[in-house]
């Protein structure tokens, strides 16, 4: 299994907006990421600086932010797009991380 990382950019002032949509994430959503390999998927904010950090496992193809061709994703992304930056396809502007350290 893979373990993948990323970061994103919230705007400013949608901390809450943004906790709340992903609370009460699409049924079709998280099981469309799990039939694609997407476990153990966690977001953290940095309050300072409004990036998000993203870090999941995978098993199958690749990561969440590589399932732009689904439609049930292009909906997220339109839902998401008036709280983070995003790029002229409503997908979230994401930033791959290399993992420099991992402990077990």
């Amino acid at each position: 299994m893979k373990r993948t990382s990323f970061k994103m950019f919230l705007k400013p002032g949608c901390e809450k907006e943004y906790e709340r949509r992903h609370a009460e994430i699409w049924p079709e959503l998280k099981k469309m990421l799990k039939d694609q390999g997407v476990s153990d998927y966690s977001i953290f904010w940095d309050k300072d600086t409004n990036i998000l950090f993203a870090v999941q496992k995978e098993s199958g193809a690749g990561s969440s932010q590589d399932m732009g061709d689904n439609p049930i994703v292009q909906k997220w992304w339109d839902y998401m797009a008036d709280i983070m930056e995003v790029n002229e396809d409503n997908s979230p502007v994401s930033i791959p991380l290399q993992e420099v350290f991992y402990m077990e």
